[in-house]
């Protein structure tokens, strides 16, 4: 009796440690574009940069051709490489552009390639399109075909905004107090035949579509039986997932019909870039543990670093996104930080990552 009581205590003593060693890990990451063509030299110079800020993962937006050439030289240094896809905005894609039925469609009646709201780059498929998913699911299998990605890293995975951050609405000079129906999507022809025979009326004729749970509800497991459905395909593959999604889950549901919780992910990454939304670094923690409360899985605090020029606001930022949960922070982005944000990043990088 008295040996199985020591050994369970010590079994327990062992469990404790090893989950405050899990805890107590904390990374670096950054998002970053390969450019269209491999230039090992640039690459070389890119890693050694981003290795001596204590960065140990890149979500990379390139050519699956270029991701495999990136992986080896990443692998010295023991960087890890996700393969940063965009999912439902597809601008400048030759293959969707050809079918224009593939495109969202917005309460106007206007699809997404002819109407593109806010930025001439925002071309936003259609979850509901069976052949515009296939598209994208056939986007994703070519990443989760790549030996040693660390995952397909999921991006404009969502609906257009329609309600854009406060900070954001001055620079198209919009005030988006309620929901416009040039701004709300998904008023696709299959979205409203679904919806019809669900529930027997056209979401298009609803007089207050924004108080509507069903159709908000509708819409948002689209894009969420699309994110699963690729998941499903890369853990069959033994490939994880990650995503680049809005602040907390309420906040996405509202904002861009984005219900993340939903998804089974392997970690998220909230891009809380707190200046869009006219808020103040207490926000990024705050955000941070909404997220980390609301799922089971890993959060990754985005941060913007054109907002944390303060060095004193981007060490603070870091600080509070580890403090509220966070198993680490990405920067949008390492390529473009000024000297003293890297001086922040070294020194932090001594005393809060795991060596």
């Amino acid at each position: 009796m008295k040996k199985s009581i020591i050994i369970f205590i010590i079994s327990f003593t062992f469990l404790s440690c090893f989950k405050e060693k899990v805890s107590n890990n904390f990374t670096f990451s950054t998002w970053t574009n390969s450019g269209r063509e491999f230039d090992k030299k640039l690459w070389e110079k890119k890693l050694n940069y981003y290795d001596s800020l204590g960065i140990s993962e890149i979500l990379v937006g390139g050519s699956p051709k270029i991701l495999k050439d990136i992986i080896p030289l990443a692998n010295k240094k023991n960087i890890k490489v996700h393969g940063w896809m965009w999912t439902l905005n597809r601008p400048g894609d030759t293959i969707a552009n050809k079918n224009p039925s593939w495109y969202a469609v917005n309460r106007n009646g206007q699809n997404s390639l002819d109407f593109r709201a806010y930025v001439n780059y925002y071309q936003w498929l259609s979850p509901f399109n069976p052949d515009a998913r296939n598209h994208i699911i056939n986007n994703a299998k070519q990443l989760i075909e790549i030996d040693g990605l660390e995952s397909v890293h999921l991006d404009y995975v969502r609906y257009p905004d329609v309600i854009l951050g406060a900070d954001l609405q001055p620079k198209y000079n919009i005030i988006q107090d309620k929901e416009l129906p040039e701004y709300d999507y998904d008023y696709h022809p299959i979205a409203r035949e679904q919806f019809k025979k669900i529930f027997e009326k056209d979401p298009i004729d609803l007089k207050n579509p924004e108080l509507s749970t069903e159709w908000r509800q509708f819409r948002l497991n689209a894009v969420s039986s699309l994110v699963n459905e690729i998941i499903s395909i890369a853990h069959s593959k033994n490939k994880k997932v990650t995503a680049a999604v809005f602040p907390f889950p309420e906040m996405s549901r509202q904002m861009v019909r984005q219900a993340w919780n939903d998804w089974n992910l392997d970690i998220a990454y909230p891009m809380l870039y707190q200046n869009f939304y006219k808020q103040n670094i207490n926000w990024i923690g705050f955000a941070t543990k909404q997220g980390v409360s609301d799922v089971d899985f890993p959060i990754i605090s985005g941060l913007y670093s054109p907002a944390l020029k303060n060095p004193k606001d981007l060490e603070k930022a870091i600080l509070i996104s580890k403090e509220n949960g966070a198993s680490g922070i990405s920067i949008f982005t390492a390529d473009n930080l000024n000297e003293e944000q890297k001086k922040v990043f070294i020194k932090l990088k001594k005393t809060i990552l795991k060596e």
